[in-house]
């Protein structure tokens, strides 16, 4: 028998290069190619790196080297393969010279191509060999949606719109034609996300698209009453606070869509926030959060801070802490700011030591802490609808997660029940006792048979 064609695959970064990774693969099972689970079963080895912050650069030389040192043929994509030098040259290449071939994120057919030239596809794609809705590595019950690519704007401490390029939204149709596939695949929950998911369609002037023959605009209100009608879970990450972002929360209210919002407000002083040159840093967040939870009292909002900016005082550092105590956020992550090589930030004055970054960063979290373990005390007696995202056998625990939880960056409701429920069942659970950002309880109907 012939061989098959083997690619192996290391995907770092956010989900929005998971994403990437998951077309990748779909295209090369399409094509006959088969997904290897090791370097020594491979052929070849695609490495999706990610160029966030120096931290991130690291961990993907780190990858690169090691599959070079693993296996010997490797291909590099993903953001920090779209890096360049002061002169041109590829940043990877300068480094690593001995990959088969570099290219940038959203790259799909150069990836593709690449593969093919130092793998010869094994014969002709047979429409049978990949699911409509495509191969992914999330679990089966849920998948992120890309809705578009690139960013618009220019963060000073970002270098994420030179990676990626400006902002291209997707067709408003072929976006609820992948998550009807999804629906159709099994998914409950979907994971909406972009650079700027608040931005979607406006670098298309909101034009009218097209759903199942139905004029539709392209923008996120109605991206969001199209995905709401499809009855999954449906919940947005990457929201910037715009004005806009008001029509959305009726709908969180109306139960159309989960009531949460992950909104990456980064800091609250505005000095601080303008040498960000953040978008939206001169709305009024206290004012908005408020009229939010009058809208949807159970919204649930997350958010990520940086502490320790270039420049940031300790009174403008108090500012940020003051902000956090009294919009008293659900879920919070905060990052001791980091340099990225060509990031804009790295210039202006008043670098921190990383000392201070860090104990302000510390700060942050114990005052979150203490914000995030009150939240979740208020939810004790209450009844929650919980997406089982695994079973524990010896320990009968069902582990999932409340609407307020998305999957990897917030919390878990650990499920005490003998009950072998399965990843994407969605039941009713009463919250019997709380952590610091989790949730304990039992399920509703058995607590009612008791």
């Amino acid at each position: 028998m012939a061989h098959i064609p083997v690619v192996g695959f290391v995907s770092l970064g956010c989900p929005k290069a998971l994403v990437d990774t998951e077309r990748i693969v779909t295209e090369l099972r399409a094509r006959g190619y088969r997904i290897g689970k090791s370097y020594h079963d491979a052929d070849v080895v695609i490495v999706n790196t990610c160029g966030f912050v120096n931290a991130a650069v690291e961990e993907s030389i780190a990858a690169i080297t090691e599959a070079l040192a693993e296996n010997g043929r490797v291909i590099v994509c993903g953001c920090l393969g779209g890096r360049h030098e002061a002169d041109g040259s590829n940043f990877i290449l300068n480094r690593l010279p001995k990959v088969l071939g570099v290219t940038g994120p959203d790259s799909v057919d150069d990836v593709i191509a690449m593969v093919e030239t130092h793998l010869p596809r094994p014969h002709d794609p047979w429409d049978e060999l990949v699911p409509n809705c495509g191969v992914r590595l999330t679990p089966k019950h849920y998948a992120y949606l890309k809705i578009s690519e690139g960013c618009n704007h220019h963060c000073t401490y970002c270098v994420i719109p030179n990676l990626r390029g400006r902002q291209l939204s997707r067709p408003i149709g072929d976006i609820i034609r992948e998550a009807e596939n999804l629906k159709e695949a099994g998914v409950k929950e979907l994971l909406v996300i972009s650079q700027d998911t608040g931005a979607y369609g406006i670098d298309m002037k909101y034009r009218m698209g097209f759903v199942g023959g139905r004029p539709v605009k392209t923008r996120l209100l109605e991206l969001s009453e199209e995905l709401g009608k499809l009855g999954l879970w449906t919940r947005l990450h990457y929201v910037y606070p715009y004005p806009s972002v008001d029509d959305i929360v009726p709908l969180m209210a109306e139960g159309k869509i989960l009531p949460y919002l992950d909104v990456p407000f980064q800091h609250a002083h505005p000095r601080v926030l303008k040498a960000m040159k953040r978008p939206a840093s001169m709305e009024k967040n206290l004012e908005r959060i408020a009229a939010w939870r009058a809208i949807c009292p159970d919204l649930t909002i997350r958010s990520t801070f940086i502490a320790g900016f270039p420049g940031e005082t300790e009174e403008e550092f108090e500012y940020l802490l003051d902000f956090l105590r009294e919009a008293k956020l659900d879920r919070v992550g905060c990052f001791a700011y980091s340099p990225v090589d060509g990031a804009p930030a790295n210039d202006l004055p008043g670098a921190l030591p990383d000392e201070v970054r860090e104990e302000r960063r510390n700060r942050f979290m114990e005052v979150q802490a203490e914000i995030s373990a009150e939240k979740c005390r208020a939810k004790i007696g209450t009844v929650q609808d919980v997406i089982i995202d695994e079973y524990d056998d010896e320990a009968g625990l069902a582990i999932g997660r409340t609407k307020a939880d998305s999957p990897d960056i917030d919390g878990k409701c650990y499920v005490e029940t003998l009950t072998e429920y399965k990843p994407g069942d969605i039941i009713k659970v009463r919250i019997t006792q709380s952590e610091e950002y989790d949730l304990v309880g039992t399920p509703e109907d058995e607590m009612k048979a008791k």
